[in-house]
């Protein structure tokens, strides 16, 4: 059985990720007679599947500052790195309409193959074929329901480990920051970042995508989404702010 220390040890140099001692320890009092590698990378797997106010460990310099959302702040540079986990992801490169309909062709079992609508068919378990003008050819892996239809920029919520929560835009494309890959809950390190009114700037050269996500809050969001589109829309049209 690996020790707390050597766990914590790898993680930190693995992830930049320092994980809280209580979190830890109970997380190894549910393991027996597990190989070290295994339980390190269980160990891992964890860590990005949990909640960071729970199993990390806080100073000063690994959370965002208080006032981090104050507007009147122009611009400040974050010189430190920050674990931060994602509680919301929005494409404001995509009108709401066309997410919408992007979702209902999902549900539909259509995806979009150039400028044709190509439905999927289940042909069983490890099979798919696809119907298109009464042709049918092996289908590409249609999208997750979370129905993107955009590259962004996104617009994102993040969450330290202290529980304090900031917006932040995309100034520069990252790859895999998109609805499809990056599920809520997931971690990212953010290194040298600047904070304009009160927004973190994002760009490849500040962000570390971790992976990971928290079920219990990835599933009810994606499920909720195309209703809060449709609520969206209907405030604009209401004249709501």
């Amino acid at each position: 059985m690996a020790s707390a220390d050597q766990i914590t040890a790898q993680i930190q140099s693995s992830k930049g990720l320092c994980v809280s001692a209580p979190w830890l320890n109970a997380f190894l009092a549910s393991q027996r007679n597990v190989p070290v590698s295994a339980l390190i990378k269980s160990a891992l797997f964890r860590v990005l599947a949990s909640d960071f106010r729970e199993s990390l460990s806080t100073n000063p310099t690994s959370v965002f500052p208080i006032d981090i959302s104050d507007p009147n702040v122009q611009e400040r540079r974050l010189p430190n790195t920050i674990p931060v986990q994602v509680l919301d992801i929005d494409d404001i490169g995509a009108s709401l309409w066309s997410q919408i309909e992007a979702i209902e062709r999902v549900e539909r079992g259509e995806t979009v193959r150039g400028r044709e609508i190509v439905r999927t068919i289940s042909m069983g378990e490890d099979q798919g074929a696809t119907e298109n003008n009464g042709s049918s050819t092996n289908a590409p892996p249609a999208p997750n329901a979370s129905g993107s239809s955009g590259n962004g920029p996104h617009r994102l919520i993040l969450q330290d480990a202290a529980g304090t929560k900031v917006v932040a835009i995309e100034m520069e494309h990252i790859e895999g920051v998109s609805l499809e890959k990056l599920g809520i809950g997931a971690k990212c390190l953010l290194r040298g970042t600047t904070v304009a009114r009160g927004m973190v700037l994002l760009n490849p050269g500040c962000v570390t995508l971790l992976g990971g996500k928290i079920d219990a809050l990835d599933r009810p969001w994606r499920n909720a989404r195309k209703t809060k589109l449709l609520q969206r829309i209907a405030a604009m049209e209401a004249g709501e702010p």
